[in-house]
């Protein structure tokens, strides 16, 4: 289960949840403030309880961003092609047992922080190279 700050928007998730990535990517900076840490389930998996608040934006060709237009979290990260959805992983109900894998967009970083762990990283996407990166 999940949802955003206000409570106008609610999902569940049934299965596994892919481990977090943390996305560097120029959006997520101006989305999040930093680094995205995201989770990912496939799109059947995933059910809307409540979408009062959902809305939609198309932030490239290849995808777009589900957030609430009442309070203004940050919720899903939508491909266009591909069978699965990124969940903001912030906006998960409970993240026990999730860790994070790696780190993408590395090449966009903001240069106001270092990332110091040991974890795999990516200039760009990892084009599936992580565990369970769902398509």
């Amino acid at each position: 289960m999940g949802g955003c700050l206000c409570g106008a928007v609610r999902y569940q998730v049934k299965g596994p949840l892919r481990d977090i990535v943390n996305c560097h990517c120029s959006m997520c900076q101006r989305l999040h403030g930093d680094f995205g840490p995201h989770s990912k389930a496939p799109k059947k998996n995933i059910t809307l309880t409540k979408d009062d608040g959902l809305a939609w934006y198309t932030t490239s060709d290849i995808a777009q961003r589900g957030f609430c237009r009442e309070c203004g979290a940050n919720l899903f990260w939508e491909p266009f092609d591909l069978d699965s959805v990124g969940i903001v992983a912030g906006t998960l109900d409970d993240t026990v047992g999730l860790k994070t894998i790696g780190h993408i967009f590395v090449g966009e970083k903001a240069g106001f922080y270092q990332i110091t762990d040991d974890l795999p990283q990516f200039v760009g996407s990892s084009n599936g190279k992580l565990a369970d990166d769902y398509k």
